[in-house]
């Protein structure tokens, strides 16, 4: 299968809808009645006067999910071939998200986190631009604006400005502009939310908004322990993939360098970013299958040893859609 992925074909096409039909069948035949759908904030949800919440069956919010996590990983393997990220051009980046996007099954529904994975595709591609970028003040903005949408979306992404201003001073010499740009930009969004709620006099809710970024970070997470035997290859493959990271790291191109640098903060910067959803779920980590996606990607494209590599990306699918059908 791996070996497929790695070159680039336009039969990949077809193979990749038939892994994302694959990743989602025991789901699909196991699905609730009904999937509730939560698109925005509650602070933003007077500006869609349109009940969407159980508008949709499960079914269909099965299937749209997965027709979103489809076009993103195209996304994802356009922009990580456009960058050459890998070395070369293949297929493995978009097959690793739309694995990475169905580790859980409340990955495979309709949630903020999966409409904000646009997003942060959008900003991989404005931020590994800024390498060859003279004009950096004006990707800065538009950063800053982009986060403000997410965190309409999701309040959690708010976060990734941290991965922004680093990514500036990653890639650009310090200029202290570039980073009031990203602000500004943040704050454009955020006004314009400020003066629809003073005209309908709701100011005392606008403040309510930043409520949650003052919350307690939790002592302990509970997850299933079966959610843990998922993460077994995982952690492997991430393992497996910093050593081959180590091999090459210093043999690579300087913007190579630079963009895998981003991708490890965006990791832990979305994975961390959890604590501000006092109702926190599952699938705020959808937030993480990006940068996994890339990491995951390398691995294989440099794993010399076929039956090892194959196998092991046999038994990681094999083991989520195992739990798929078997929730205990």
């Amino acid at each position: 299968m791996i070996s497929i992925f790695r070159t680039y074909k336009p039969t990949n096409f077809f193979w990749l809808t038939l892994v994302l039909l694959v990743m989602r069948l025991g789901y699909i035949i196991k699905a609730p009645d009904q999937v509730h759908f939560i698109f925005v904030e509650s602070y933003i949800r007077s500006l869609i006067p349109v009940n969407y919440e159980d508008a949709l069956s499960s079914t269909a919010n099965i299937f749209i999910a997965a027709l979103l996590v489809f076009i993103q990983a195209l996304l994802v393997n356009y922009i990580i071939n456009f960058y050459n990220l890998l070395g070369k051009p293949s297929f493995l980046p978009g097959l690793m998200y739309i694995v990475a996007a169905s580790l859980f099954t409340p990955f495979l529904v309709l949630s903020p986190p999966l409409f904000c994975n646009f997003i942060i595709i959008w900003m991989l591609y404005k931020i590994f631009g800024l390498y060859k970028s003279a004009e950096s003040k004006t990707i800065a903005y538009d950063l800053g604006m982009m986060v403000a949408v997410g965190s309409l979306i999701y309040l959690p992404f708010i976060y990734t400005i941290l991965v922004v201003w680093i990514a500036l001073v990653i890639f650009k010499p310090f200029d202290l502009r570039d980073l009031l740009a990203s602000i500004f930009g943040y704050i454009t969004i955020y006004f314009f939310i400020a003066v629809y709620f003073y005209l309908n006099d709701k100011l005392n809710k606008f403040l309510d908004i930043w409520t949650p970024l003052g919350s307690r970070f939790p002592s302990s997470i509970h997850f299933s322990q079966y959610s843990y035997l998922v993460l077994v290859p995982v952690v492997l493959i991430f393992i497996l993939c910093l050593f081959k990271l180590q091999q090459s790291f210093y043999k690579s191109y300087v913007h190579i360098r630079k963009s895998y640098q981003v991708l490890v903060l965006l990791f832990l910067v979305a994975g961390l970013a959890f604590y501000v959803k006092v109702d926190f779920r599952l699938n705020h980590f959808l937030l993480c299958a990006v940068p996994a996606s890339v990491f995951f990607a390398y691995y294989f494209m440099y794993a010399s040893r076929r039956w090892f590599y194959e196998t092991l990306f046999l038994i990681f699918v094999a083991s989520i859609i195992y739990f798929q059908f078997n929730t205990f």
